[in-house]
């Protein structure tokens, strides 16, 4: 596996990595540094988290700052995003009305302009319910947050991650490269992907070959899909250990939180 680290991409973006590795942040968070060739003013987005001088970095190494974007409300993207925007004198700006400074919440399909760099709004829940993405449109990239990441899949954790929301915003992204309008993703973890399409049909298959798993796992205890599904405490466990049973234990709290969503998923289908 080829160690990530960042680096410029296309003619607008530039990742700087964050210094907080770990089983669910791989390689650490990616801030993305966005600015329109010739600028002055950038947008940063994902500011991420306070580990080992992160902030301290982004504050010298990054000059004018015009906005600051989140793309959900997780610690190990927002923690500094409001102290880094003081720093900047620049707005914060998310879909959750909570994250934002100086700013409106995001709103869908929102075209955003700073310093002659254009961007797009795109609401894209099921990782967490205030999850966007957001389109650069001059360099053919969408910017994923956790919905996409650069190696593996995103966990789709009950209960604010939600299997419906995610399936549809999948398919959102998929008909934006299906088009031609998206060719690469930039996750906020983990490297970035060439083959847009390619990892979002990929996305889609693999999470409905999980949901059939779980469906032939509710058979194999005898437990018959009804809208009751859900409300079993102890069901979404005992998935885990036939679904998962060739993972390694450390991943099944994160596994199950994935499970419960997928009950609550199908209980609602």
């Amino acid at each position: 596996m080829t160690p990530w680290s960042g680096g410029s991409f296309g003619t607008r973006g530039r990742c700087l990595l964050a210094p907080n590795p770990g089983m669910m942040t791989l390689d650490g968070t990616n801030t993305w540094v966005l600015q329109e060739p010739g600028a002055s003013a950038s947008v940063v987005v994902d500011p991420g988290p306070i580990e080992d001088g992160h902030l301290e970095r982004l504050t010298a190494e990054l000059g004018d700052v015009g906005l600051v974007l989140l793309t959900h409300h997780h610690f190990d993207h927002a923690e500094v995003a409001a102290e880094f925007a003081r720093r900047k004198g620049c707005a914060v700006r998310a879909l959750e009305p909570a994250l934002c400074v100086d700013g409106d919440p995001l709103v869908d399909g929102e075209d955003i302009v700073v310093d002659g760099l254009s961007l797009r709004v795109l609401t894209t829940p099921g990782h967490t319910a205030d999850s966007i993405s957001l389109v650069v449109p001059a360099d053919g990239a969408l910017l994923t947050g956790d919905m996409v990441l650069g190696r593996g899949t995103t966990v789709v954790a009950h209960p604010d991650g939600q299997l419906g929301p995610y399936f549809s915003s999948i398919e959102r992204m998929r008909s934006l490269a299906s088009s031609g309008e998206v060719r690469t993703l930039w996750p906020a973890h983990g490297p970035v992907l060439d083959d847009a399409l390619g990892v979002l049909d990929f996305y889609l298959a693999h999470r409905r070959d999980r949901l059939a798993q779980v469906e032939r796992a509710l058979a194999e205890l005898s437990v018959p899909v009804s809208p009751e599904l859900a409300e079993d405490p102890s069901l979404p466990r005992q998935v885990v250990e036939v679904v998962y049973a060739d993972v390694d234990e450390s991943l099944w709290g994160a596994a199950e939180l994935s499970v419960r969503a997928q009950l609550l998923y199908l209980s609602q289908r």
